[in-house]
């Protein structure tokens, strides 16, 4: 879906696993890895699941599997296969642990999560179980970064907490998957909050029985 490189970025702001992981890391920086070109490094997708009235929080617990049908699963798992590893925040990947750790949820998505590689941005976890995951500590923005230089498929950012929001307000973020559901949730946390801004492009549409996805590129 989204075809063009994106330029290098570079980290404005100092964000480190104490203020983005608790949602946040292992116990060893990212490795430094130089690339040969800056337009050849992979990209950061974020995927969110948003009630029509934009609110992002405890997806299961708002019931979001009941508007799921064959064609959305498919879609995922496409995006899952084309991508070469997962960030998480703390939260987000014990959500996904919890879920996915039995292998029974979601049998389409569960045999991909489970081997996917797994990075998780934490200050407090000594270890991660579920998927034998990196932990990363440290300057999120920069570690991404890192990631981002080194060789591979691109990088699927779960979620949007305080991980997400760091990253999209450093322009980490290269583009965003943005599936919204048909219901409005009426209180919960808002995926479009105050001091969160960026200029979007939207570049696909995908409609399934109950869920549109919007698919839009981050301008920098």
């Amino acid at each position: 879906m989204i075809s063009a490189p994106f330029p290098g970025v570079a980290a404005s702001r100092s964000a480190t696993a104490d203020n983005v992981g608790d949602e946040g890391a292992g116990s060893e920086p990212v490795p430094q890895v130089s690339t040969k070109e800056v337009n050849a490094m992979r990209k950061v997708i974020g995927y969110v699941l948003v009630s029509a009235d934009g609110v992002f929080e405890d997806p299961v617990a708002m019931g979001v599997g009941q508007y799921q049908d064959e064609a959305y699963l498919r879609d995922g798992l496409g995006l899952l296969t084309a991508c070469d590893a997962i960030l998480f925040g703390r939260r987000t990947y014990e959500a996904f642990a919890e879920l996915y750790g039995g292998g029974t949820h979601k049998p389409m998505w569960a045999e991909r999560l489970n081997a996917i590689p797994k990075y998780v941005f934490s200050s407090t976890l000594e270890k991660g179980g579920w998927g034998n995951p990196t932990v990363v500590r440290g300057d999120a923005v920069a570690e991404v970064t890192r990631l981002k230089q080194r060789e591979g498929g691109n990088l699927l950012l779960m979620g949007h907490g305080l991980l997400g929001e760091t990253l999209l307000r450093e322009r980490v973020i290269d583009a965003i998957d943005l599936a919204i559901y048909p219901f409005l949730a009426g209180s919960g946390k808002q995926f479009f909050r105050e001091g969160q801004d960026a200029k979007l492009r939207l570049v696909a549409v995908k409609a399934f029985s109950k869920i549109v996805k919007l698919t839009y590129e981050v301008d920098r």
